[in-house]
């Protein structure tokens, strides 16, 4: 699994590529990713090489090449080109719910934004949108800031990532797996702890189907 740096600079370095067809100078990753020199791009390109994901490309300069991305669903997702002009008939407008905590739960309260997503990023059903808080799901590739596609349902299958309501107050951004009697909330982060509930205290309000990031 990547870290946060590493998975933020493989998905600028990707992005660079296929839309400017050259990778981000060493500057321009540095402020991307908060580092206060090159010599740890350095670092995160080598480490990256070193895990299969980038190759640097001999005797010419800013050469990188992206060998493959997280094999993830949401990753996938991020990956999607999003235009930033794209016609009305091509997007569907969904209410905006402001955050979620991917760390601590956090209540959801409803504001009067919205926000435009691709059309052929959901499917049948009804949708809403939520801005990510926290680091707790950053091994799927939800990073803090991220706005997460949710459709509506009260039933997700084991593994799946979806909104969980904590005794009717909190909300929450997690992995659900069934145990026996108990419902288990699990973070994608080795540093946060899975919380285990009985049925009655936790209500499914959809699951995860699509995710939107931005660069700036």
């Amino acid at each position: 699994m990547l870290t946060k740096r590493q998975y933020e600079l493989l998905m600028l370095i990707d992005r660079c590529l296929r839309e400017n067809g050259v990778s981000p100078s060493f500057e321009e990753m540095k402020d991307a990713v908060g580092l206060r020199s090159k010599s740890g791009i350095h670092r995160l390109i080598t480490e990256l090489e070193e895990r299969g994901f980038l190759r640097r490309l001999p005797n010419r300069a800013r050469a990188l090449e992206v060998l493959k991305l997280p094999d993830n669903q949401v990753e996938r997702q991020v990956r999607r080109p999003m235009p930033s002009a794209m016609p009305a008939a091509n997007t569907v407008e969904l209410p905006k719910y402001g955050k979620i905590a991917a760390g601590t739960p956090l209540e959801a309260l409803r504001g009067n934004d919205t926000v435009c997503v691709p059309a052929d990023m959901l499917g049948a059903g009804q949708h809403y949108a939520l801005t990510v808080a926290g680091e707790s799901m950053i091994d799927a590739g939800i990073l803090d800031g991220d706005t997460v596609i949710i459709r509506r349902c009260s039933t997700v299958e084991n593994g799946e990532i979806a909104v969980a309501l904590v005794d009717g107050t909190e909300v929450t951004l997690k992995k659900i797996y069934r145990r026996g009697n108990s419902i288990a909330l699990e973070p994608c982060n080795k540093a946060y702890e899975t919380r285990i509930f009985s049925p009655d205290r936790i209500t499914i309000q959809g699951k995860l189907v699509g995710l939107m990031r931005s660069y700036d």
